[in-house]
């Protein structure tokens, strides 16, 4: 429920703060006056586009802040998307504000954190729905219809409607699959024929891991084999001379017995002797791999050429499938995957006719669960929004819904006809109203009035507001072109929607007004401003007063003054009924 709507610097607004209660909230006030500028201000709150014109000629910015009460539990979505975007429920209730720069730039906040535009969108639609006259022109969309009948119907279609979405999301995406299968048979094949050269080039040659650095390995060591063979050579006569020329050898078996020699004498001597020793181990041990290493190291033409042909064969591979014959042996694998798809897309496409056949058959299924769902619930809502005109001076209104399929040869084979399909099922929802008794039904758009669709607006919303889960309404006008008794019977239904919900109503009809729980006046100061003081909550005179000055465009006029004290009365016996 809001609670407050604090306005600064918005249209004629200058600062206003707005206070509502629960029931019927009316706002009237003379033309002019700023009324309808409170539902922009909501407006903003709840997400709507901004505009810079709505600033107040010069104002920096226009800012508006709600505040509204959602409850104690930290489950409501409300609260969920207020603390996912960091901002703070403080006992139950959630701050939503909206600043409008003269330069255009908007500013959203919810729960005191800076957020995108559209998290205020996310909440408005759990905190309230909002009909101005421009929504009459939205009744008469085939959309706006159909979320009429499914959202009378409740659980029951939305649980049909989810299931035939997510069938339908699933047909979708298998033809598109389908499509790509069979529409890119000429592309794949190509793809196909550059795989398999590549695959077989590859398997030609047959490459091993590694082959490629140890190959190089063997090239260089083949190629300076003569090179190496004498630098082997002369490592070996440095360390162990054949003849009794100096070696690494004689050289610390001196070194050796010099140590030995004094070993008696000083211990240290004795370990640098020792030490000597193992050095000398370790010589002979590098002589002997040195000398072995050399006597290996054998010139093979022959096989040099053999490995200079296989790496002239792999880096063949290298240059066009991988840098490394790692790489390619990984692009094989790869490639090979992709061939048996391309291979197997006949198949693939065969698996995916039959599953979009099961698929088309599962979606008709639903689509004729749904419509007949849709029409129960459409000849219930007919019923019960042509009662509710009744109420509303149209006793001779009947109110029909009309649910049409369109034949088409590639839809949905449903009651032994093929009908085209969407995202929503099989069924053209249009709602129907004969306003006289014996007129045949006819559309919204073609045969009633600004007055009659007002009502059967307020009609529809009335029967729907026990399966709406928004605590609040809010009408702009909607009664516009009604009069007389038919104003006295909008402003009982309004009474009536107001025992389950927060109702809020700018209107200027006070057979409307007469019916609120909390009478609010907008009243514009001598210099055309709404000042914080410009927005008050009437009393018991106060209210027969703005009656009267709305019945008759005179306050002090005894006659209107009764009128309007008639008009109290009624509204106050309809409200003690209602209690």
């Amino acid at each position: 429920m809001i609670e407050e709507i604090r306005i600064s610097s918005l249209g004629v607004i200058d600062e206003s703060v707005l206070e509502l209660g629960p029931g019927l909230n009316v706002v009237t006030g003379e033309t002019g006056a700023g009324k309808t500028m409170l539902v922009t201000a909501l407006g903003l709150l709840l997400g709507s586009r901004a505009d810079a014109g709505a600033v107040r000629s010069g104002a920096k910015a226009a800012r508006v802040e709600g505040i509204v009460a959602v409850g104690e539990d930290p489950a409501h979505p409300v609260a969920t998307r207020t603390d996912e975007v960091g901002g703070a429920v403080e006992d139950g209730v959630v701050v939503l504000a909206r600043q409008l720069a003269a330069e255009g730039r908007s500013r959203a906040f919810l729960g005191g954190a800076s957020v995108p535009v559209a998290a205020l969108q996310d909440v408005a639609a759990h905190l309230v729905a909002v009909h101005g006259q421009s929504d009459q022109h939205r009744l008469l969309q085939a959309e706006a219809q159909r979320a009429a009948v499914d959202g009378y119907a409740g659980s029951t279609v939305a649980t049909l409607k989810k299931t035939y979405a997510d069938l339908f999301g699933r047909l979708r995406a298998v033809e598109a699959e389908l499509a790509e299968v069979v529409g890119a048979a000429r592309e794949r094949a190509r793809e196909a024929d550059v795989l398999r050269l590549g695959l077989g080039e590859i398997e030609s040659v047959a490459p091993e891991a590694g082959e490629d650095v140890r190959l190089a390995a063997e090239e260089s060591r083949l190629g300076f084999a003569d090179t190496l063979r004498t630098a082997a050579e002369l490592a070996r006569e440095a360390l162990s001379a054949e003849q009794e020329a100096p070696d690494a050898l004689g050289a610390v078996a001196a070194a050796r017995r010099a140590l030995e020699s004094v070993r008696e004498h000083d211990e240290e001597a004795g370990r640098l002797a020792d030490r000597v020793a193992e050095v000398s181990y370790l010589l002979s041990d590098v002589a002997a791999d040195v000398a072995s290493y050399a006597s290996g190291l054998e010139t093979d033409p022959a096989r040099l050429a053999t490995v200079s042909e296989r790496r002239a064969a792999l880096t063949a591979l290298t240059r066009k499938y991988g840098e490394t014959v790692d790489e390619v042996l990984a692009w094989a694998a790869i490639s090979s995957e992709r061939l048996l798809g391309l291979d197997n897309s006949e198949t693939r496409a065969e698996e995916l006719r039959g599953e979009r056949a099961a698929l088309r058959s599962e979606l008709a299924a639903a689509a004729d669960r749904l419509s007949k769902a849709r029409r129960k619930a459409g000849s219930a809502l007919a019923a019960a929004v042509s009662d509710e005109l009744t109420a509303l001076a149209m006793p001779h209104a009947r109110v029909a819904i009309e649910l049409t399929r369109t034949p088409d040869v590639e839809g949905l084979e449903v009651d032994g006809g093929t009908w085209r399909f969407t995202a929503h099922g099989i069924d053209q929802i249009e709602i129907l109203l004969a306003a006289n008794t014996g007129a045949e039904p006819r559309p919204l758009g073609k045969g009633a009035s600004g007055g009659e669709l007002s009502r059967v607006m307020l009609a529809i919303e009335v029967v729907l507001a026990g399966t709406s889960p928004v605590p609040t309404f809010v009408f702009d006008e909607v009664d516009a072109g009604v009069g007389g008794k038919a104003a006295v019977e909008i402003g009982r239904r309004l009474a009536a929607l107001a025992a389950s919900a927060q109702v809020l109503v700018v209107t200027h009809l006070p057979q409307v007004a007469a019916f609120a729980d909390r009478h609010v006046v907008v009243q514009k100061a001598s210099d055309g401003r709404v000042t914080t003081s410009g927005l008050e909550v009437l009393d018991d005179a106060g209210r027969v007063r703005e009656l009267s000055r709305m019945l008759a465009g005179m306050e002090a006029s005894e006659t209107a003054m009764a009128h309007a004290q008639e008009l109290l009365d009624v509204a106050q016996e309809a409200r003690a009924a209602r209690g």
